[in-house]
């Protein structure tokens, strides 16, 4: 099977990365892997191969995020997944769920299988029935412990340009660092002592890509990933693929013509597979991962949201996050932006370089702490650190953790409220779907801040808590099931409709979006701890003052003239059907 019909753009990319005297060499064994995948592949599902609609949310979480003594903690996914997300989620992202030595799956040890601590492949497949899934792809850096690694250490031919070897005395002064961890780590080897680039951890050795083996073999993981029943697949921390002397080695022009080769298979062998890119770096440099918006990532994360929505929710003020808002750049009708607010990771604060001052950042990190959670640092490469990310569960982050529940809960929807409302896919992730607090044991436990955010549930307890009507865990999951069952049934919230920012006042967050079809929902959240009044921008909007409208949230008639009184953290979508008069 050949790739396309005109294989001239692919083979002027693998030259541009590995040199001409290998592209067709290299082409042709991309050819053949595409055939042994295509031989062994069905068609694919119709349903599956759609693009992204206002139906689409995901849930974001570990296949062993909750346990149960009865079965495997993948079967017990499942059987939460058919209680509690059915109509309204269409995607679960697992987690890498792959045997692993540390980081909480991140350093793989073997991509191709699972881990047997969480199930099995059949179990996987079954949830894929249901919903369509995201893997990771884990594929700038493997386990130390995986035989990949261990095949190198002891001289294995095959393996012995994997890895990318270093002169610890060279200059790396330029290196964008993730972390405040060594960038090279020492290992005896079976040819003497070798120093291997960690970008992320001693336990985490980075893939060489400069070896086209490398590459031939990561795409036939992705490739199965895509067999395995994934429809999306996250490419973690791309922007460290490609290592290049004297330079930062993040977003390189390789790494960009390597995302580019990935998209390009996947697209001929397994059509209808979403990447996402996932670069928690400043807005221009993330974005640069949808290429010209045909060719790389069809999603990249949107990494300002959860930090600009903690800022505003914090002050009452909405005007930085739609000032941000406002210059986002419109996508193509296959691209869009993937939005979240709470992960497994922290709240990054790269992302919003540019947008908030250090004063402001400061005051989240203030608040963070106030609010017990920690704060992770990176290195500046000049001796001195700066604030990374926030370790902090989204919900305790928002509010103090000795505050009145009723108003967490209020504060809370707000800002998923906000999530929900932008143009792009949202995912949640489970802990804030269950309204879980900072996990401070785990921390203790493992001595990891981002254990903080990563808690393993009891599934008979936390069913018993959802069954409790003024439980918290039941609050937070009630008010997301009223915000997606209206959410995944107007068009005007599909992805790629278009949003208008409305600068009205800054206690509110308010914009409009609009469905191919002419509809309209005017979005105005209070982002503060007081009743808010204003009026419906009508003229701006080009709404009458006499046109019917529906306030979808609490299913009240309006007219365009009516004066809007918003609680405390209320979430208001409003609705006018069709054309403007």
């Amino acid at each position: 099977m050949q790739i396309s019909t005109d294989q001239s753009l692919l083979l002027n990319k693998i030259a541009f990365v590995y040199g001409e005297h290998k592209a067709e060499s290299i082409l042709n064994q991309i050819n053949d892997l595409a055939a042994r995948h295509q031989a062994t592949s069905t068609s694919n599902n119709a349903e599956k191969a759609k693009w992204v609609s206002e139906r689409d949310v995901m849930l974001i979480t570990y296949a062993d995020s909750l346990h149960s003594g009865k079965q495997q903690p993948i079967e017990t996914m499942n059987e939460f997944a058919r209680e509690y997300l059915q109509n309204l989620f269409s995607a679960v992202h697992l987690l890498p769920f792959y045997p692993y030595s540390s980081d909480d799956g991140f350093s793989v040890i073997d991509y191709r299988e699972v881990n047997p601590k969480v199930g099995s492949w059949d179990g996987i497949k079954e949830l894929s029935q249901s919903f369509d899934l995201m893997f990771d792809g884990v594929i700038n850096h493997i386990s130390q412990h995986s035989e990949w690694f261990q095949q190198y250490l002891a001289g294995n031919p095959k393996y012995a340009g994997y890895f990318v070897e270093a002169d610890p005395t060279a200059d790396y002064s330029k290196v964008t660092r993730p972390r405040a961890l060594p960038l090279l780590t020492k290992f005896e080897t079976a040819a003497g002592e070798k120093f291997v680039w960690t970008t992320f951890s001693d336990d985490q050795i980075d893939l060489n890509f400069e070896n086209e083996n490398v590459l031939l073999e990561i795409l036939d993981i992705l490739l199965m990933y895509a067999s395995y029943g994934a429809k999306f697949i996250r490419l973690d921390a791309i922007g460290f693929m490609w290592k290049k002397p004297g330079t930062t080695c993040i977003h390189l022009d390789e790494t960009h013509a390597l995302v580019q080769i990935i998209r390009e298979v996947l697209d001929a062998v397994k059509p209808g597979t979403i990447l996402i890119s996932e670069t928690n770096v400043p807005h221009k440099d993330n974005i640069s991962y949808f290429g010209n918006g045909h060719n790389e990532a069809h999603m990249v994360y949107q990494f300002p949201l959860p930090p600009l929505t903690l800022h505003t929710i914090s002050t009452g003020d909405s005007t930085k996050i739609l000032e941000w808002a406002n210059s986002l750049e419109e996508t193509t009708e296959s691209t869009t932006f993937f939005n979240f607010l709470a992960s497994h990771d922290g709240i990054g604060v790269r992302p919003v370089e540019g947008i908030l001052t250090k004063e402001q950042v400061q005051d989240l990190v203030n608040r963070v702490h106030n609010h017990g959670g920690f704060v992770s640092y990176k290195d500046n490469g000049d001796g001195t650190k700066s604030p990374y990310e926030l370790n902090i569960n989204y919900l305790d982050a928002l509010s103090h953790p000795d505050e009145e529940s009723k108003l967490k809960v209020k504060r809370f929807m707000a800002a998923n409220g906000i999530l929900l409302s932008m143009m792009g896919v949202p995912g949640i992730y489970i802990h804030s779907l269950l309204g879980s607090r900072n996990d401070l044991e785990g921390v203790e436990a493992t001595g990891r801040y981002r254990s903080i955010n990563r808690e393993q549930l009891d599934y008979d307890s936390l069913s018993e808590e959802l069954g409790q009507p003024d439980s918290l865990r039941s609050e937070v999951y009630q008010g997301f099931r009223t915000l997606l069952n209206i959410r995944r049934n107007e068009p005007a919230f599909h992805p790629n409709a278009k949003q208008s920012i409305q600068f009205v006042n800054e206690k509110l967050f308010t914009l409009v979006r609009e469905a191919a079809n002419g509809d309209q929902i005017f979005v105005v959240i209070n982002v503060t701890n007081e009743p808010v009044q204003t009026a419906i921008p009508f003229v701006r909007l080009q709404w009458t003052e006499e046109q019917s409208l529906t306030e979808l949230v609490g299913g009240e008639t309006l007219s365009a003239s009516d004066e809007l009184a918003l609680e405390p953290y209320q979430v208001q979508w409003i609705k006018r059907s069709g054309k403007a008069v």
